[in-house]
C-alpha cells in the first residue's frame, strides 16, 4: 500500500496524557463526593466532549452533577496537561523524525478541542511536525464516528483510502476504519477486545515498533 498521508490521534499516541485524564476525573468524583466508575471514563476515552457528556448522563442519570463534575474534571485536567509540557509516548520523536524524512503529509485528528490539542502539541513540542490540527469541537459528531478522519483527508486533498491513520483507542479505531483508511493501534489504557480485533488492523505495543513495521512498506522522499 502506497499511503498518500498519515493521520494521528494525540491523547494516549503521541501524548501520555491519559492517564492525567483519569487522574483528573478521579480528583473531580473525589471533590463532589461522587463515585469514581472508571469502566465509564473508560468508555469516553477517544471521544469529544459532547459524546463525554452524553456517556455520563448514561451513567450518573443527572444533568446538573454531570456538568458539575464536568467543569472540577476540565480544571483539574488544566492543571496537569496545559501548564507543563505532557510526557512523549516510546517511540515519538523517532517516528516523527523518520516521516518528516519520507516527506508524506502527516495531521493530527483529535477530540480534544483544536485550540487546546495546539497547547500540548507545542509544549511538548512536536506542533511543527504537522500540516494542521483538527479537533473534536471542530466536528459535529465525535469518534467512533468518522467526520473528523473525513475531514482531515479532504483538507489534506487525499482519498480516505490512500491515509493511514495511527490511533490508540477502540473509538479513533472505529472512527478510522469506518472512514475508509488503514489503521494501526498502539493501545494506551484499554486493551482491544475481541470485536474490535476483528477488524483485522496491525497492533503494536509502542511507536518504535510502528516505525519498524513502517520501514519496510514506505521509502523517504
Amino acid at each position: 500500500m502506497e499511503y498518500q498521508a498519515i493521520i494521528f490521534d494525540m491523547d494516549g499516541l503521541l501524548l501520555d496524557s491519559e492517564r492525567l485524564g483519569q487522574q483528573s476525573y478521579m480528583a473531580a468524583c473525589e471533590q463532589m463526593g461522587v463515585a469514581v466508575n472508571i469502566p465509564l471514563y473508560l468508555k469516553c476515552i477517544g471521544t469529544n466532549a459532547v459524546r463525554t457528556r452524553e456517556l455520563m448522563l448514561e451513567g450518573y442519570a443527572n444533568a446538573s452533577l454531570v456538568d458539575e463534575l464536568r467543569d472540577i474534571w476540565v480544571e483539574e485536567y488544566a492543571a496537569r496537561a496545559f501548564s507543563r509540557p505532557v510526557p512523549l509516548k516510546p517511540g515519538v520523536e523517532s517516528i516523527l523524525g523518520w516521516l518528516d524524512a519520507t516527506k508524506l503529509p502527516l495531521a493530527v485528528a483529535t477530540s480534544t478541542a483544536h485550540d487546546h490539542a495546539q497547547q500540548k502539541l507545542t509544549n511538548a513540542g512536536i506542533r511543527d511536525y504537522f500540516r494542521f490540527v483538527v479537533g473534536g469541537d471542530q466536528v459535529n459528531r465525535g469518534k467512533p464516528d468518522p467526520e473528523i478522519y473525513l475531514k482531515a483527508a479532504s483538507r489534506l486533498g487525499t482519498d480516505p483510502g490512500t491515509c493511514l491513520a495511527l490511533e490508540d483507542s477502540t473509538n479513533g479505531v472505529l472512527a478510522a476504519h469506518a472512514a475508509g483508511m488503514t489503521v494501526i493501534q498502539v493501545p494506551d489504557l484499554v486493551p482491544p477486545d475481541d470485536e474490535l480485533k476483528a477488524l483485522n488492523h496491525p497492533i503494536f505495543s509502542s511507536l518504535e515498533d510502528v516505525e519498524v513495521y513502517l520501514r519496510g512498506m514506505i521509502t523517504p522522499g
